[in-house]
């Protein structure tokens, strides 16, 4: 019989409750799982190979560039050398002594028993 006034004098006494008036909220912090010096030497790494990254790039375009213009050379000379080879071939054409005779001849000069002799082999 007990059981019976024990939940007539629960239900009609007032609930207790602590003092709420005197909790303080307290804020608990997510810690991050980066600190802020992870993070400023992460940013600092970054910076880094993206510098590199560039430097990289406009090194690889400088050197392209030049090679280009090294090819470029190179035919102009080539070129240069085929013309040159005509131009001595020509040389070689217009300096023989029987020419040079001829010539001679057609413009009324006189040859007298003189041995010709070619001006580029005097001047080598």
């Amino acid at each position: 019989m007990a059981a019976p006034k024990f939940k007539t004098w629960q239900q009609s006494a007032p609930a207790y409750k602590p003092e709420e008036q005197n909790k303080v909220k307290v804020k608990v912090r997510k810690s991050s799982w980066i600190t802020k010096g992870e993070k400023l030497l992460y940013s600092i790494a970054g910076i880094c190979l993206v510098s590199v990254g560039i430097y990289v790039v406009s090194f690889s375009s400088s050197t392209d560039s030049l090679n280009r213009e090294l090819q470029q050379l190179e035919s102009e000379v080539q070129t240069q050398q085929v013309k040159n080879e005509g131009l001595s071939f020509d040389v070689s054409e217009l300096s023989r002594p029987e020419r040079i005779t001829k010539i001679a001849k057609e413009n009324g000069l006189k040859i007298q028993d003189a041995k010709i002799k070619q001006a580029n082999l005097l001047h080598k």
